[in-house]
Parts: structure tokens; sequence; C-alpha cells
């Protein structure tokens, strides 16, 4: 097994390749072993997934149960992985700090930091804090845990593109290894973000106004790091309530038609 360094360092390698890379996220230790077989070379937790998968919703866990989940996750495997650390369990720098120690005891390579309390966005001066925070707390790790700083704009109902850009500047400032503002609307809008930001960009796939870019566009944009966050998860849980919906109402199997998509799993699972 690779050591956490070792991890560590690839995983930064990863960001520094001109080519982005996609990083899925599992839900369970089965679905991490799954992405790890098909050869995906990192991974990243999801607090949605996660609580889906506990019988939760998003936000309900909490860090203990979060920081153990992302444990189980990098115990699965032997690629590096970076964790939804939600807003970090707190409004204060000392809370952040709290749970990015914890997050690096767990043997996670990265983990990302909202600027979203709950209720509302942060002043930015007090988000950059909290991301100062989450670095500082990291720091003597003696590898690098890359930071991701999350400006949740779009994805919070608060549309200002020149508010999200300010924000993800702040953050690079303060340290911020990756930045990330889900939810873009427009290809426009992400260009823009490349252009004012200097740090690798994640790009949250599949969804919004920007649903139908591939690896190539990316690549070509200029996106360092793409990752899916619950749509993974929702897919497969979406497979489980047709087939369950079929079975309970009709009565009938035809469901089982889409074992075959699963053939190859125990072969996946054991790696």
């Amino acid at each position: 097994m690779a050591t956490q360094a070792e991890k560590a360092h690839l995983f930064r390698e990863l960001h520094a390749q001109k080519k982005p890379f996609i990083i899925p996220n599992p839900w369970d230790s089965g679905s991490a072993r799954v992405l790890a077989g098909l050869g995906f070379r990192a991974l990243a937790t999801t607090s949605s997934g996660f609580a889906t998968a506990i019988g939760l919703v998003d936000g309900e866990p909490g860090r203990e149960a979060v920081l153990a989940h992302a444990a189980t996750l990098v115990a699965a495997t032997d690629l590096p992985v970076s964790a939804d650390l939600e807003n970090a369990f707190g409004d204060s720098p000392e809370a952040v700090a709290e749970t990015f120690r914890g997050a690096l005891a767990t043997g996670l390579v990265g983990g990302s930091i909202e600027d979203y309390s709950g209720k509302a966005l942060y002043e930015i001066e007090h988000a950059a804090d909290r991301v100062r925070a989450a670095v500082e707390a990291v720091r003597g790790a003696g590898f690098p845990f890359l930071v991701t700083a999350r400006a949740e704009n779009y994805f919070r109902g608060k549309p200002d593109l020149k508010d999200t850009i300010r924000r993800l500047q702040a953050y690079q400032e303060a340290g911020a290894d990756v930045l990330f503002a889900p939810s873009l609307p427009t290809v426009e809008a992400l260009e823009t973000v490349l252009r004012e930001v200097d740090r690798p960009l994640n790009v949250l796939g599949g969804i919004g106004g920007i649903a139908s870019l591939t690896l190539a566009d990316y690549e070509r944009l200029g996106v360092r790091r793409i990752s899916v966050g619950s749509l993974l998860a929702m897919v497969a849980y979406g497979g489980l309530i047709h087939a369950a919906r079929e079975l309970k109402d009709a009565g009938s199997f035809g469901w089982v038609q889409e074992l075959s998509r699963a053939k190859d799993l125990r072969a996946l699972i054991r790696g």
C-alpha cells in the first residue's frame, strides 16, 4: 500500500499536469473499489452520497461521521482521496482548523471547504480567514495536503459572477491550493473564472449550463480537475428506485435485464 505522503505527492502531480483528470465521488467502500478498478487515479467523497447511504440528508451526519467515512474510503483502495468537508462543521477559523487536523489524521490527502454557513454565504474576509485556518492546520504534515476552497454563489442561489471571482481570488491569496465554484452557468462564465484565477480549478461536471462539456473540452479550456459530486450515487439510487417500483407496483421483473451492467462487479471489487 502507498503511504499517505506518496499518495499526497501523486495527487499534487495530477493537478500539475496540463491534461485534466476526473476525480469521481464514491459513497461507500464498494463504489470506491469499483471506481479504482475502472482505472481512475484519485477519488473524492460526496457529502450527499454518504448521507443518503446512511439514511440521512446532506448536512446531517456531522464531523465525526464524515471523518470516519473518509477513513473508510481511504482504507478501501490505494488511491489518493480528497474529502468534501462541507463548511468544516463550524463557523470559526478554530473549528475549521480542528476539522482539517482531523482530516489529515484519517489518511486523506486533500479536503474542500465551503463559504456557506448553512443559511448564508460568509462575508469574504471571514471566509478567507477560514481558508487560511485550513491551510495552516495541515501545513506541518510534511507532504502536500491540498486545500480546495469553494465559492458557493451559484450553488446557493446567489448567481453573481463578480462576487464569485472576488471570493476565489481571496481564497487563493489565503493559500488555497485548488479553487472550485460549483454550478457555473455557462462556458463563458467558466472561461472568465479561469482567466481571473491562478490556481487549478475544479469543475462540477455533468450539470447546469456546462453539462455537455467533455474531458476534451475541459482540456481546451484549461480546467485541471472534474468531479461529479453526488451524481454517481444518485444514478445508482435511481436504478434502485426504478427497479423496486416495478417490483412493487407491477409485480414484474423486467428490471433484471439491467443486471448485465454489473457483470464485472465481482472482479472490480476484488481488484
